[in-house]
């Protein structure tokens, strides 16, 4: 038996449009995807006898994913969001589902997006303790952005900057200057305009554009951690797609050995 393909994300629908009488496109348009894929799978699980296909073909999943949480063998647990209280399907639409196993759930209304916005820069609480060494990296290397530009830029206060400067913070001991970009609390993109701005306002422009040597050389390295970053992401994602489908399939092999004994 030929081993089971990823299911894509979303359902594909097929559209045909006439240019002409002599001609036709076809376009393929993607169903959106539920607000909170996992957590509507987990409620379509724990709450209808949909089959673990239309599942996870409705919240774009691989089915190893829903049949993990129906053994409760994934490793987060979530908790169930309704789609009938979100209006992404009806009662009506889960029951023909459940009346036909081939059917395609589709979606009722498409999530909609929520823009921020304007405040203060959010940063993830697994990385707020990372702050200061990404402060402490700035002060260190451009002492011509303004405390105001490196709060703006991390998400800060002017007396954590302040304190960190003349070494009064309760923790300096602790601090070591690291790349805000390497930890996450910015983009390469953003330092290096905050840069070129203070460095503009503070007359090193000039001095700063020299070397052009040296600027081909930055931008290679910043590549070159890019594609680090990327490669790392990408390996870690996997490894876990990888480990929780193991661990799915050791279970179900040790439930099948207890049947047959």
């Amino acid at each position: 038996m030929p081993p089971e393909r990823p299911l894509r994300k979303g359902r594909p629908y097929l559209f045909l449009t006439e240019k002409s009488f002599s001609s036709t496109e076809f376009l393929v348009v993607t169903q959106p995807t539920p607000l909170m894929p996992h957590a509507t799978a987990s409620w379509l699980v724990d709450n209808t006898a949909l089959s673990f296909e239309q599942i996870a073909e409705f919240c774009g999943l691989h089915i190893l994913e829903v049949q993990a949480m129906a053994d409760d063998l994934a490793s987060s647990k979530y908790t169930g969001r309704d789609p009938v209280r979100a209006g992404e399907l009806t009662m009506a639409e889960i029951e023909r589902g459940q009346a036909d196993p081939a059917y395609a759930l589709k979606m009722q209304k498409a999530p909609v997006t929520v823009s921020r916005t304007k405040g203060p820069r959010y940063t993830p609480v697994s990385k707020r303790q990372d702050k200061p060494d990404g402060i402490a990296w700035i002060l260190r290397n451009h002492p011509e952005i303004s405390d105001a530009q490196i709060g703006k830029l991390i998400g800060t206060t002017r007396n954590t900057i302040a304190a960190i400067r003349d070494r009064s913070h309760w923790n300096i001991a602790n601090i070591q200057p690291k790349d805000p970009v390497t930890l996450g609390l910015c983009s390469q993109r953003e330092l290096d305009a905050i840069v070129a701005k203070a460095a503009k306002k503070a007359g090193l422009a000039d001095e700063a554009g020299d070397d052009a040597r040296l600027g081909d050389d930055r931008e290679a390295l910043i590549e070159e951690l890019r594609a680090e970053r990327d490669a790392a992401s990408k390996a870690a994602a996997e490894a876990a797609q990888e480990a929780e489908a193991a661990a799915w399939l050791e279970a179900k092999r040790a439930a099948e050995a207890t049947d047959e004994a």
